[in-house]
C-alpha cells in the first residue's frame, strides 16, 4: 500500500518498491480494496522477496507488519487506519 501511495503522491519524484522477508505469493485483498476506495491505483500488484532487491541502493526503507485479524469491519477500519497514517507521513516528510 505505501509503494503505491508514495508513487501517487510523488508524482514521479520517487523510486519505489514494496517487499518482504517472507512473501506469501499474494497482495493482501484489503490493501487493493484500500487503495481503490481511496483513488489510489494499484496497478498490478505482486508479492515480492526483499531478496529481489538485495543489489539495490535505497535512500529511505519504511518498514511495516500487517497481520490485520478481527471481522470484516475491523480489518476494513485497520487498513483504512494504515492508509492515512502513511498518506499524513508521506505528505508531511517526503513531499516537496
Amino acid at each position: 500500500m505505501a509503494e503505491m501511495l508514495l508513487q501517487h503522491l510523488g508524482k514521479g519524484h520517487y523510486r519505489t518498491f514494496s517487499a518482504g522477508s517472507v512473501p506469501t505469493g499474494k497482495v493482501h485483498p484489503q490493501s487493493i480494496e484500500t487503495l481503490n476506495r481511496h483513488g489510489v491505483d494499484p496497478r498490478e500488484p505482486r508479492s515480492k522477496s526483499w531478496d529481489e532487491f538485495s543489489d539495490t541502493h535505497f535512500d529511505l526503507i519504511v518498514t511495516a507488519h500487517g497481520q490485520a485479524t478481527g471481522t470484516e469491519k475491523e480489518i476494513t477500519s485497520a487498513f483504512d487506519q494504515a492508509f492515512h497514517l502513511l498518506k499524513t507521513r508521506i505528505e508531511k516528510e517526503l513531499l516537496p
